[in-house]
């Protein structure tokens, strides 16, 4: 039986974390799901955006208890192995070429926070909790910490990896990590908002904006990073897209990629 459901619908693909009796926690076979999943997704033409969602009260609640037991025993060798996977599975969600939206309607913990910091757009209720907890059990946050860091800054990371404490979805939305918080009868909307916004972008546009945040973010304003950005626009003013969309502008005409009704 899958742990992890997809579904298509006019652009739109949705992937549901799906083992709500352990409150959605992940293991082996999970990770190997969900990265499948996204893999396949990613490269299809006719998925214009992806939402990540999950069922049941919890979102992710980290690691499953009997992975975890297993890990116990691992060796150093075993445990890069396994460390590796989770790391591949949340690589390929961040690079994905297709824009994501993680829709959180219940508790993110530990490896639960890098999947919501893995995706480009984050939704949560307001009455979702945030930990990175495992400081209690001796661990680090490692595997998820570039996309966690990334998503909620170091100032605030210093504070929650090290204490573990429990953060509110207000204070997820303070620190950048999440960036809408709505009532649970809105949260449907509000992802779905986002979706057609995205949707009805261009989708080549929508890839090279998402790749230029990850190229641009964080580097230093040199010439190296300028002359990117300048060939950048050059490129895409030339391409197909490009002159479709600036010809349908100008024309005052919808463009060609927008999906029919």
């Amino acid at each position: 039986m899958s742990h992890v459901l997809t579904e298509t619908n006019r652009g739109i693909a949705t992937v549901t974390l799906n083992r709500p009796e352990v409150r959605n926690a992940f293991n082996d076979e999970v990770i190997a799901e969900l990265t499948a999943a996204f893999r396949d997704l990613g490269a299809r033409d006719d998925v214009r955006c992806i939402v990540l969602a999950a069922s049941g009260t919890a979102f992710c609640a980290g690691a499953d208890l009997n992975w975890m037991k297993r890990m116990a025993g691992y060796t150093r060798e075993q445990n890069l192995a396994d460390a590796a996977a989770l790391a591949e599975m949340l690589r390929v969600i961040y690079h994905c070429p297709k824009p994501t939206i993680v829709r959180v309607q219940g508790d993110a913990y530990a490896g639960g926070t890098g999947l919501v910091a893995a995706c480009d757009v984050a939704v949560a209720v307001d009455t979702a909790g945030f930990c990175l907890s495992e400081v209690k059990l001796g661990l680090i946050p490692a595997t998820i910490s570039p996309y966690v860091i990334r998503a909620m800054g170091a100032r605030a990371a210093h504070r929650y990896f090290l204490t573990a404490e429990r953060f509110s979805a207000a204070e997820a939305l303070r620190s950048g990590f999440v960036h809408e918080v709505v009532a649970a009868e809105a949260l449907d909307a509000k992802v779905a908002e986002i979706a057609t916004a995205l949707v009805g972008a261009g989708p080549a546009a929508v890839r090279a904006g998402k790749k230029l945040v990850q190229d641009v973010a964080g580097h230093e304003i040199s010439p190296d990073l300028i002359r990117l950005t300048v060939e950048g626009i050059a490129d895409i003013r030339v391409s197909d897209e490009g002159r479709e969309g600036i010809q349908s502008f100008l024309g005052k005409r919808k463009p060609s990629w927008l999906l029919e009704n």
